[in-house]
């Protein structure tokens, strides 16, 4: 009887594992999702332009939304990691950051929203081969 228990026992644990197979996950997918949702921030992807003569930088999103950037720490952060990307002055290079957008109140800026920028996601190189790219010489 005792051996009929022991039988059965180990029947049921073999039966009662599954082989769960998980997901694949995407990291980036995950990164933008482990933030608080309700904090006013919001992740968003697009082109980066820091003109330093100028003092100001834009961002332009790939609806083609043209945004200010507000110029403090966390800006010169991302321009110190877009530089090696540049090719010239006003290189535009895709990021992904997460920014509050705010209302523009500066009235020498033409656009309407700023975005304050949080945190750096991602930096990735420039493609060389889009057509929608204007090159200005003299």
């Amino acid at each position: 009887m005792k051996k009929i228990a022991i039988i059965l026992l180990t029947l049921v644990s073999f039966l009662s594992c599954k082989n769960d197979t998980k997901p694949e996950t995407n990291l980036e997918d995950n990164r933008a999702k482990s933030y608080d949702q309700n904090d006013g921030y919001i992740t968003i992807k697009g082109e980066f332009v820091y003109d330093e003569n100028q003092n100001a930088a834009v961002f332009q999103s790939p609806n083609g939304t043209i945004y200010s950037v507000v110029v403090d720490d966390n800006m010169h952060q991302l321009n110190k990691e877009v530089k090696p990307f540049k090719e010239n002055l006003y290189t535009s290079v895709p990021v992904t950051v997460r920014v509050k957008k705010i209302k523009n109140t500066n009235p020498n800026i033409e656009w309407e929203y700023a975005l304050e920028i949080k945190d750096i996601l991602k930096v990735e190189k420039p493609n060389t081969n889009k057509e929608d790219v204007i090159k200005l010489s003299n």
